[in-house]
């Protein structure tokens, strides 16, 4: 059974007898709809409505567990402190540090919800587990299903939640009520105004490094972020990209050829001419 171990993680743990309303009213994620078996993706935002803090949710008992970035567990925690105010809620940061994900069979842990869209199970659970290789199977797999990672694919405070497909990945809400920078998100829904999309890059040589410009005619669209030889993600200009793909024009990753796929498990395609129309 394939896995790696990501030293890169941590847990916070949100618990009290407030603590799903408490974080009903900040997050992206319907905790109404999170099963106790399943890990989604949620986000807290700016009120501008970009993602300030990304994870991984799921419930442990009454509480909730919060698989997110180490280096951002800090201000995680201290920014959650600020919106608790006098609530009955406790937001503690685990001794755990690290997570472990497989796939291909049994294993323990949580079901990501995120591959589960793609037809594939992958589980994942707080620290080390023994004969865990490194990350690069795991990257592998995230490129391969269309599953970007702040860090990796897109920096924070610089995406909005359509940005990465949380719109279709279950990791942010429009039915459930207002959260910080719900105005935003949920204009841009109704108005379909998203044009910048995570895509799957493909070549028939190896990809560049990540950071490299994808262009159509010397104009950027976007930059690669994970490479996995020659597949990558990417967050492009869909628009743009669809006017290429329309008028058979070349789109590069610095000098090398490509081809830019939506994820199939998005229900999503490049617009036509008439769409944008």
């Amino acid at each position: 059974m394939p896995s790696a171990f990501l030293p890169d993680r941590a847990f916070v743990k949100i618990a009290g007898p407030d603590a799903e309303h408490f974080l009903q009213n900040l997050i992206t994620t319907d905790l109404g709809a999170l099963a106790d078996n399943e890990l989604r993706p949620g986000a807290l935002l700016t009120p501008q409505g970009k993602i300030f803090f990304d994870f991984l949710i799921s419930r442990d008992g009454d509480s909730f567990l919060i698989d997110i970035r180490a280096d951002q567990t800090d201000a995680f925690v201290r920014r959650m402190t600020m919106y608790k105010l006098r609530a009955p809620v406790t937001i503690d940061t685990q001794v755990e540090t690290g997570a472990t994900v497989s796939w291909g069979g049994a294993g323990g842990g949580v079901p990501d919800q995120r591959f589960a869209l793609a037809g594939t199970e992958v589980r994942r659970q707080p620290g080390h587990v023994d004969d865990a290789g490194d990350r690069e199977g795991y990257d592998a797999l995230r490129v391969l299903h269309g599953v970007p990672e702040s860090g990796f694919d897109y920096a924070l405070q610089d995406a909005f939640p359509h940005d990465i497909l949380f719109d279709k990945s279950g990791g942010v809400s429009f039915r459930k009520g207002c959260y910080v920078g719900q105005e935003v998100v949920s204009r841009m829904q109704h108005r379909a105004t998203a044009r910048r999309r995570v895509v799957i890059v493909s070549a028939e040589t190896a990809l560049p490094a990540s950071g490299t410009d994808i262009t159509i005619g010397g104009k950027q669209i976007g930059a690669l972020g994970t490479v996995a030889g020659s597949r990558g993600l990417a967050i492009v200009r869909i628009d743009k990209a669809g006017e290429a793909i329309n008028a058979g024009e070349a789109i590069l990753a610095g000098e090398v050829p490509v081809t830019l796929a939506l994820p199939g498990w998005s229900g999503l395609s490049f617009p036509t001419a008439s769409e944008e129309a």
